[in-house]
């Protein structure tokens, strides 16, 4: 393995905004060991826990992260997309972000249209939103392996490669893996495999992004408080 030091100030991570925010995590105890046995005793009384923790059980107890705004971390790696992600085989989760906001966008937009693409939505809007947090920690090299590899890794329309190597690479006890953009060019992100490798982020700012219903043409910024072409 080639590790490489990220230290960004600003990591940017955006995530739709469609369910509340999850505060579970942010009341729990600093004891992580027992956490599971909070939770078991909490969705005897409020069966909606089940849904805003996720499954708890894939994150070992010295890997968890507590406090305000830790929920923005832990959902990532509780709630499991089964059928996975660049870096991940649908077992486990991965924490994304990118080193700029304008990065995280184009990718997100890009699952996005995905997503609307194959369910055929008819023209619509939906709500972002916008995390920034630190991250400070090692992580694996995609620009320091071969070319052949990197190639296959980065390819735009498979994640075949990329959720072999992430496998190997997170048993071998990586923090996660640095790489190029796929969908901005220039753009560098990360992929955490455990949530301690990242700072806990805080709300930024919202976004809408405006299906047409053939792709994402233009986004809100409520930030901003004006439309932007795509």
């Amino acid at each position: 393995m080639s590790t490489c030091p990220i230290d960004w100030p600003q990591a940017w991570r955006v995530i739709a905004s469609r369910y509340p925010p999850i505060n579970l995590f942010e009341w729990l105890t600093p004891d992580t060991a027992i956490w599971d046995a909070l939770i078991a005793l909490e969705h005897l009384t409020n069966p909606r826990v089940r849904d805003e923790v996720g499954d708890i059980a894939v994150v070992p107890p010295e890997e968890r992260v507590s406090g305000p705004g830790a929920s923005y971390v832990m959902a990532a790696f509780t709630h499991i997309n089964p059928k996975g992600s660049r870096f991940s085989d649908g077992m486990y989760g991965v924490y994304y972000a990118a080193a700029a906001l304008e990065t995280a966008i184009l990718e997100t937009v890009f699952h996005f249209e995905t997503f609307a693409r194959d369910s055929a939505d008819p023209p619509r809007a939906e709500d972002f939103r916008v995390l920034v947090g630190m991250v400070g920690a090692p992580f694996e090299d995609v620009t320091a392996l071969p070319a052949p590899r990197q190639t296959s890794i980065l390819a735009p329309d498979s994640y075949a490669a990329s959720q072999a190597y992430a496998k190997e690479i997170r048993a071998a006890g990586a923090n996660g893996v640095a790489y190029p953009s796929v969908r901005h060019v220039g753009g560098q992100c990360i992929g955490a495999f455990r949530p301690q490798s990242v700072g806990i982020p805080h709300q930024e700012r919202h976004l809408k992004y405006r299906w047409n219903g053939e792709r994402v043409d233009r986004y809100f910024d409520y930030a901003r408080d004006e439309w932007i072409g795509l």
